[in-house]
């Protein structure tokens, strides 16, 4: 069984900070990897498959998913789901690592409704080096292609454009840091997982942004210190939105608490970027002015 062994911070009165917005950090005893078994029964059929040319000619394979019961007139979440290194390549089908297959799976499906659009890249999408103090992700010309098609998919179907998200594993969790800094005013939230968050002088586009870190604090491939140094500057300026959990001994692997991981994904599509309303219309509000919105 999981245990919480302590929360850290608690950040909403000891900043002065009006609203809703608090931060925290857990620490999670005892939790095991994900089975690879958990997601067996998913198909890459079930995935919608296209691709997607860039501005610069870059050619991106995806795999998308579709909300379960799309209701005409209505718009909907879209999360931008980031594969690790271990998904490179150009078969649109390694990215489908058990993450992003989690999507799939009928009961998420059917509590989130939302468009999933899971890219495969080339090349790397964040780059590093190795372990250091100062370690930090930066990103590559593949990244800024799966922007590019984030924001056309959104343009052209029945998205909400105040509830755009992303989130990855490994590099994925790398990039979905990096994605805010190519694209400050985007995303609602991001949940990077297990990767190397930016350098601190873009501590500042991350003060209001809703942020979900999850990491093992044994991971030797991509060490958490880079999440600590990033998210203490974010705190240190001011920040008021950052999640941070913790896994006590998990190396670098899904912790098994990511399915079905209600307690991430709910947090994830409460956010909402006050930014723009649904239609991508300029709303005329601060981010930090608002309260998250109500779930789904």
């Amino acid at each position: 069984m999981h245990k919480i062994l302590f929360v850290t911070f608690i950040f909403s009165l000891s900043l002065g900070v009006s609203g809703c917005a608090t931060s925290s950090h857990d620490i999670v005893n005892n939790s095991a990897p994900i089975a690879p078994s958990i997601v067996a029964s998913i198909e890459a059929s079930g995935f919608y498959a296209s691709q997607y040319k860039a501005s610069d000619g870059t050619l991106l394979p995806y795999r998308l998913l579709t909300p379960a019961n799309m209701i005409q007139g209505k718009r909907y979440p879209l999360v931008l789901q980031l594969h690790g290194s271990g998904g490179i390549g150009t078969d649109n089908l390694k990215q489908l690592d058990r993450l992003a297959k989690t999507w799939a799976m009928p009961d998420l499906r059917e509590r989130y409704q939302a468009y999933v659009l899971i890219p495969q890249f080339q090349i790397r999408s964040a780059n590093y080096g190795e372990p250091s103090p100062d370690q930090h992700a930066e990103h590559s010309t593949a990244l800024i292609a799966a922007l590019e098609l984030l924001e056309d998919f959104a343009s052209n179907h029945a998205v909400d454009k105040s509830r755009i998200y992303a989130l990855g594993f490994s590099m994925g969790g790398s990039a979905a840091w990096l994605a805010p800094t190519l694209k400050p005013n985007l995303f609602a939230a991001v949940v990077p997982i297990s990767g190397i968050a930016p350098a601190n002088s873009f501590a500042s586009i991350f003060k209001d942004l809703p942020v979900y870190v999850i990491h093992g604090n044994s991971d030797t491939e991509n060490p958490i210190t880079a999440d600590r140094r990033f998210v203490s500057e974010v705190m240190r300026i001011g920040g008021k939105n950052i999640q941070f959990r913790e896994y006590e001994g998990l190396e670098h692997q899904l912790s098994a608490e990511i399915y079905p991981g209600y307690w991430w994904r709910d947090w994830l599509f409460k956010q909402k970027n006050f930014l723009f309303d649904a239609d991508g219309l300029a709303a005329g509000q601060d981010r930090k002015a608002q309260c998250i919105a109500p779930y789904l």
